[in-house]
């Protein structure tokens, strides 16, 4: 299939290209370049634009009317950043989506996948969070990304009453980690936020690491999270996008397998939501340790109080993905801090000076 992949020169959406192209289909990137390195576009259709510019967008299915889905990642997503600029993460991640998305059922398009994330969730006692456990988001980009669900739903099950093939999967992104097996891309922040990132950076340049937050109700008081590696995650991107129509009617015989007729259940669903995670909790003070076994880099490590924005975590339940787009992650955490530290040595050689 010709994909549209917007964001796709970011670090989840340039590493779901490769996989989209490994598994025979063409992505055509649209990316502002606000913060994703062209180099990750080289060698594939490239748009640059914001995807709130309707006659870009417009332009592009004109040039492609072969186009069969969206997936649609370009968004903001530091929370620090979110914090200090609401504004900023509400006007690009929820305004500039709603606009796609409007630009896309207006064009007839029937598919459309999306970037959103395991951070619209509370923490629950046992931490493992399915796709109906309680929402809590505690930051500006966490409710971003839920507002953003919230209007494809509404937008999907409208399209449905008037007749119209809109639908939607939105993948609740856990914690991506690693690089591209292949190294064609991998995290390219020069300041990162993310835990990983700043593992990295610490171990690269001597440095210092900081576990902020001690006090979680956690098995050793640090956060809690699911590392998955970033090739699963686009992995899953593929299976979604192969196993779409698959996925609906799946979900639909499920809700009828509950002894419920047509009538009880009601329509068919046109919005899934499915976490992609790899189903197994990882404490931040486990992950520094395993980070420290495949580091040629010591580490020296001290704790801090929690940033704002941050909560206690949670870890994936992926029945959903398993059942509805066949797909279970095959990376081992491991893998993905070996390939991290592999591909920033590989980037850092690659930047001019």
């Amino acid at each position: 299939m010709k994909v549209l992949v917007t964001g796709g020169a970011g670090y989840i959406g340039s590493t779901t290209c490769s996989a989209l192209e490994d598994a025979g289909h063409t992505p055509i990137v649209l990316d502002s370049l606000v913060s994703g390195p062209q180099e990750f576009t080289r060698g594939r259709v490239f748009y640059q634009g914001d995807v709130a510019d309707q006659g870009l967008v417009r332009r592009i299915f004109a040039e492609h009317p072969d186009i069969e889905a969206t997936l649609h990642f370009a968004a903001r997503i530091v929370v620090p950043e979110s914090v200090e600029h609401p504004a900023l993460y509400y006007r690009e991640n929820v305004l500039g989506s709603l606009t796609l998305f409007e630009t896309l059922a207006e064009l007839g398009q029937r598919r459309v996948i999306f970037s959103s994330s395991a951070s619209v969730y509370d923490s629950p006692q046992d931490f493992q969070v399915n796709e109906n456990s309680p929402l809590k988001p505690l930051s500006p980009y966490a409710r971003s990304k839920r507002m953003t669900e919230e209007m494809l739903e509404d937008l999907c099950v409208a399209a449905a009453q008037q007749g119209r093939g809109l639908r939607g999967i939105a993948l609740r992104y856990f914690n991506p980690i690693g690089a591209d097996p292949q190294m064609r891309s991998g995290p390219y922040v020069a300041e990162p936020s993310h835990l990983l990132g700043r593992l990295v950076s610490a171990a690269r340049g001597g440095g210092e690491f900081s576990i902020t937050g001690t006090d979680y109700p956690t098995r050793d008081g640090s956060g809690l999270r699911d590392y998955i590696h970033v090739w699963d995650l686009a992995q899953a991107h593929v299976a979604a996008l192969e196993h779409f129509e698959q996925a609906f009617e799946r979900a639909n015989a499920e809700r009828l397998s509950k002894g419920q007729t047509a009538a009880e259940a009601g329509p068919p669903v046109s919005f899934l939501i499915i976490n992609v995670g790899t189903g197994n909790g990882v404490t931040v003070r486990e992950l520094v340790e395993a980070f420290q076994q495949v580091s040629p880099q010591p580490l020296a490590v001290r704790e801090a109080p929690r940033r704002p924005g941050d909560s206690a975590g949670a870890y994936a339940d992926i029945g959903r993905a398993r059942r509805w787009l066949d797909w279970v992650p095959q990376c081992s955490t491991s893998e993905g801090l070996s390939s991290a530290l592999n591909w920033a040595a590989r980037w850092t050689d690659r930047q001019p000076t």
